[in-house]
């Protein structure tokens, strides 16, 4: 009878495990729970639609150029990458700011979501990443040298993918993991069996350049300790803790903006006169 308990035991475990890796990616990538707009909203000043060519389709991409600065000098400009449970539409009026402090922005989409084609992965999103990098610096009103790499929660995987591969000049991590590895325990899974594990950390490990690192204190989805991990890590790392969950952070924009300005500043990506007194 025990031998026949354990059995059954392990049998349904294995099942459950061969569960998880078929369907994680649903989880990972809830791209079926978000509402597309039928049409892009592009009725911001200046704002560009793009459309990337990977080997999966055609890639949605924005680009909003810097609103300040000498005409015809070039321009530093962020690659931004959103969470899971997002689209590039939610994401141009709050990082408008960026555009006020000199910087372009680009807003790059997941393969699989909004009106891009094919599916979300890690491969498949490092490539629509790579594609937007190397469309961004070619163009002639952004400076190669003073790109900035953003990613926010599972964007920041996107964001460290990008910087293991091409050069930039800091790199911004906001309520972003160590690893998915690090939550298989939460689904008693090997970690061996995470398709997608954007391991952060490593990058971080190795990244030679300033690391900005935002989190909220009281996250409940990607816990306060995993951000520590990641500025600990960083050669050169900074942390802002702000007094936030997960989904509403920064929480304090007008703070926000104003901490973004001087670490931009300290890096060297904007001039100090175009940080706030």
């Amino acid at each position: 009878m025990a031998v026949r308990i354990v059995s059954g035991c392990i049998i349904a475990y294995v099942a459950y495990c061969c569960i998880l890796f078929l369907f994680q990616r649903r989880i990972v990538f809830p791209r079926d729970l978000i509402g597309v707009p039928p049409k892009p909203s592009l009725n911001i000043p200046g704002l560009e639609q793009m459309w990337l060519h990977t080997s999966q389709g055609k890639v949605e991409a924005w680009f909003l150029p810097a609103a300040t600065g000498r005409e015809g000098d070039p321009a530093p400009a962020v690659i931004f990458a959103h969470g899971n449970a997002e689209l590039i539409d939610f994401w141009p009026l709050e990082l408008k700011g960026f555009t006020s402090l000199g910087v372009g922005l680009l807003l790059v989409e997941y393969p699989g979501y909004g009106r891009s084609e094919g599916t979300p992965s890690q491969n498949s999103i490092k490539e629509a990443f790579l594609a937007g990098y190397d469309a961004l610096v070619a163009r002639s009103d952004v400076d190669p040298s003073r790109i900035v790499l953003f990613g926010r929660s599972l964007g920041g995987g996107a964001a460290c993918a990008l910087a293991a591969e091409r050069p930039s000049a800091a790199l911004i991590l906001m309520s972003t993991f160590t690893s998915i590895r690090s939550f298989s325990r939460r689904f008693l899974m090997p970690d061996f069996l995470v398709r997608d594990p954007f391991d952060n950390l490593a990058v971080v490990r190795a990244y030679g350049g300033p690391v900005l690192v935002i989190h909220g204190r009281h996250d409940s989805l990607i816990p306060y300790k995993q951000g520590l991990a990641l500025y600990r890590a960083a050669k050169h790392g900074e942390v802002l803790t702000y007094d936030c969950e997960h989904n509403d952070c920064p929480g304090d924009w007008k703070r926000f903006w104003e901490d973004m300005a001087l670490f931009l500043g300290s890096s060297g990506i904007i001039e100090s006169a175009q940080v706030p007194k």
